[in-house]
């Protein structure tokens, strides 16, 4: 398949940076926009979806609801909430369906219960069904949902399949970018972002000569204590702090992503993320808050120009832009929060028509920071950081341990990680998911260790 690939920006050392990833060529015989893009959107654009019960995959499949005609799920693979997968199944009669092994006798179950005439999909469970979906043959976009590294594995056997990828898993990048990049000239596939940071930047990106653009800007929101000093959120009740992480002011999303807005990491993550998908040194990404979340990220090209893309917070643009390509498809997606269209928004009433945009208070959040020292050092560590990351999140959601104390578990993990010679500078795969694996167990044992002290 022919490829172009991302503009790239220059690296601090005049070099070119790491590879960054490849995105489909317009199809030849297809009606061109002045910018050489097709101007058809796709017609029957087969995909597999990794996370079908998860909030990119539900996304998704609305998209594919929406757009039947362009979109159909022939794959789904999905965790354990096997109530849902039934009624995907039921609606979009996938050819193969994956879930947890703990829940493969009640998908049997209960597709046998749906009574479907001539419908008998391929049921499988864990990561071998998890990558049978990434696999499928009639699977052209493979739509990666699966949070955590656990989405590592299977993109990568999609990947030698030769499907394109739909990038929602962060990890993919973060963790497996040494191993990931190689990959996409091997087998000559492409990947497009969904998450809505990074597809922002590469819509800003269409039309930018290589070598035109001078950094890059990632907005945040701020995540629910934006508002809040530092001082102020050391003296908030931990109950409080941990029970409001879990909300978030502009988007609806999981537990995970919603506290990793909450101390930021979120951002860090993306900024590892932009190094990998577009080739660039950590001293051109900046990140910025941005309260209001409509300026999803923005591109400063070397003229000065500034370029920003726009839109509600609603992960259905990314997902419909990532899966269309270059195509743009009509669709009506109002706020989704309250309906409404951006006529309303552009009147300017009470906080409507604002963007304002201000630095990281980086003592606030010293996740940022511990992000950059991450990537920077390269390696494993990004992938140590990413692992541990999602094990202190989950001992905040067990109450092993109070917000607060997440960039000091996660600071620690990595300073044990040097100290251990955990960090291999250049990883294989094993290596990546060994690296995962230490990281889980260090973060236990740093808080195991906290607790003794103070007890």
């Amino acid at each position: 398949m022919a490829a172009f690939v991302l503009p790239k920006l220059p690296a601090a050392d005049g070099g070119s940076g790491p590879t960054p990833a490849a995105v489909l060529a317009p199809e030849a015989s297809a009606p061109q926009s002045p910018n050489g893009a097709s101007a058809w959107p796709p017609a029957g654009k087969k995909i597999s979806i990794l996370g079908s019960t998860g909030s990119i995959g539900t996304q998704t499949l609305d998209i594919c609801r929406k757009h039947a005609g362009l979109f159909t799920p022939v794959a789904l693979a999905a965790g354990k909430n096997v109530e849902l997968l039934l009624e995907q199944v039921k609606e979009f009669r996938p050819q193969v369906v994956a879930c947890d092994e703990s829940k493969l006798a009640d998908l049997e179950a209960g597709i046998a219960a749906l009574g479907i005439q001539d419908y008998a999909p391929v049921l499988l469970s864990g990561v071998e069904g998890q990558c049978a979906v990434a696999r499928y043959e009639e699977s052209q976009t493979v739509v990666t949902g699966i949070v955590g590294c656990a989405g590592l594995i299977p993109t990568i056997e999609a990947m030698k399949a030769k499907k394109d990828i739909a990038l929602a898993n962060k990890e993919t990048l973060i963790a497996g970018g040494p191993v990931i990049a190689p990959l996409f000239e091997e087998y000559g596939v492409s990947m497009l972002p969904v998450d809505s940071e990074h597809s922002a930047i590469f819509q800003c990106l269409q039309g930018v000569p290589e070598g035109g653009v001078k950094k890059i800007i990632l907005t945040g929101s701020g995540g629910t204590f934006r508002d809040m000093t530092v001082e102020e959120m050391k003296a908030a009740d931990p109950e409080w702090l941990r029970q409001k992480s879990t909300t978030h002011p502009n988007w609806d999303m999981g537990a995970k992503i919603t506290v990793d807005s909450s101390t930021m990491m979120n951002k860090g993550l993306e900024v590892i993320e932009a190094h990998w998908l577009y080739g660039v040194d950590y001293d051109d990404i900046e990140v910025v808050i941005h309260p209001q979340s409509i300026v999803h990220s923005a591109i400063e090209c070397h003229d000065t120009a500034v370029l920003m893309q726009t839109g509600w917070p609603d992960m259905r643009l990314p997902i419909l832009y990532a899966l269309s390509h270059p195509a743009r498809v009509p669709a009506d997606l109002p706020n989704p929060r309250d309906g409404r269209q951006f006529d309303d928004w552009w009147k300017g009433e009470g906080k409507d028509g604002q963007l304002t945009f201000s630095k990281p208070d980086l003592e606030k959040y010293p996740c940022i920071s511990l992000a950059y020292a991450a990537g920077r050092r390269g390696g494993t560590m990004p992938a140590i950081l990413s692992a541990a990351n999602e094990r202190a999140v989950e001992l905040l959601l067990s109450k092993a341990i109070d917000f607060l104390e997440i960039p000091g578990t996660l600071e620690a993990v990595m300073k044990l990680a040097e100290d251990d010679g955990k960090v291999v500078d250049t990883p294989t795969l094993d290596d990546i998911v060994a690296a995962d694996l230490w990281a889980r167990d260090a973060a236990d044992k740093v808080v195991q260790e906290r607790s003794v002290k103070v007890a």
